[in-house]
């Protein structure tokens, strides 16, 4: 029975992800979250997934449960997200360095066969190319976030130079569903647009991002797992169907018949990048289909009971 732990397990991607492996029986799995960001209530209740109050950039909490189970395979999902919340607290996200080395240290002295790592588009900054490559786009981002993200990549490739520890980097770029937090842009537009609230945007509306459903996301990222591909490689994980954050708007309110007004903010400061959009040949390799349009995805959140209540 293969045991694996993933980090950041009470958040919304890696609760999803860690629902998906505990379908397999053969599977234990041990769930980590310090809690600060993430939810008691999104944690997966299967007889096969074990979950620990704990924080990963502790060394003395997190190594008690590395010796104790000795894992096979290890899921670093753990860290501080959300553009406003990073920005504001720029020390506790520099903190989540030693969450990753610690993750490795101790994968690579307790026999970890692979470590997959949440990185995310934010590493890429303002886009030198579009579509964002994996091996040719420049990483440019000056924010606390992206660096910490850019600096566990380099951990990882470099443990694997030095150790031969394996890996897998996935490049998040943005991903919505049911559970996701409300100070997200889709959790935030539908909240305001079914309560007939103004929709705020920063700016002028006309920066893009794209928008891919949490079950994309995950089944690409097990299937790298399952199927052993992209070993000692980096993977964008996210659609490739550019949209502006003003479009994106004017559809919610169009699927929800509401009554909401657009309404616009001074652009922020910092952290909101003009374009985004990756090169997603490789994660497209990973799935039997395509992936879910955004229209279909927003379908299925408004129609759900569990999102207009939460």
């Amino acid at each position: 029975m293969p045991k694996i732990l993933v980090t950041g397990g009470a958040g919304f991607i890696a609760s999803a992800l860690a629902e998906k492996l505990a379908e397999n029986t053969q599977n234990e799995i041990i769930i980590v979250d310090n809690l600060i960001t993430g939810s008691r209530d999104k944690v997966p209740s299967f007889q096969n997934i074990h979950f620990i109050k704990c924080d990963a950039n502790n060394f003395k909490d997190i190594s008690s449960i590395f010796y104790a189970y000795h894992f096979d395979y290890v899921f670093h999902y753990a860290a501080i997200v959300g553009v406003s919340r990073t920005l504001e607290n720029p020390v506790i996200v520099l903190n989540d360095i030693d969450g990753i080395k610690n993750i490795l240290n101790l994968s690579k002295n307790t026999g970890v066969k692979r470590v997959f790592f949440s990185s995310s588009s934010e590493v890429y900054g303002e886009p030198f190319e579009i579509p964002q490559n994996e091996q040719t786009t420049p990483l440019n981002s000056r924010l606390p976030y992206a660096i910490v993200k850019n600096v566990g990549e380099a951990f990882l490739k470099s443990f694997e130079k030095e150790y031969g520890l394996s890996y897998t980097i996935f490049r998040f770029f943005n991903t919505y569903g049911i559970k996701q937090s409300k100070d997200f842009v889709i959790s935030k537009f539908i909240r305001a647009a079914l309560k007939n609230e103004n929709i705020t945007i920063y700016g002028d509306g006309t920066q893009t991002r794209t928008f891919c459903y949490i079950d994309d996301n995950v089944n690409a990222c097990l299937n790298a797992f399952y199927e052993e591909k992209y070993v000692n490689d980096v993977i964008n994980i996210g659609s490739d169907k550019e949209m502006t954050i003003l479009e994106l708007a004017e559809l919610i309110i169009k699927i929800t018949n509401s009554k909401s007004k657009i309404t616009y903010l001074p652009p922020l400061e910092d952290g909101d990048m003009k374009r985004r959009k990756p090169d997603n040949s490789k994660m497209m390799k990973l799935l039997a289909g395509e992936l879910l349009p955004l229209e279909e995805g927003l379908r299925k959140i408004i129609g759900n009971p569990e999102f207009i209540l939460g």
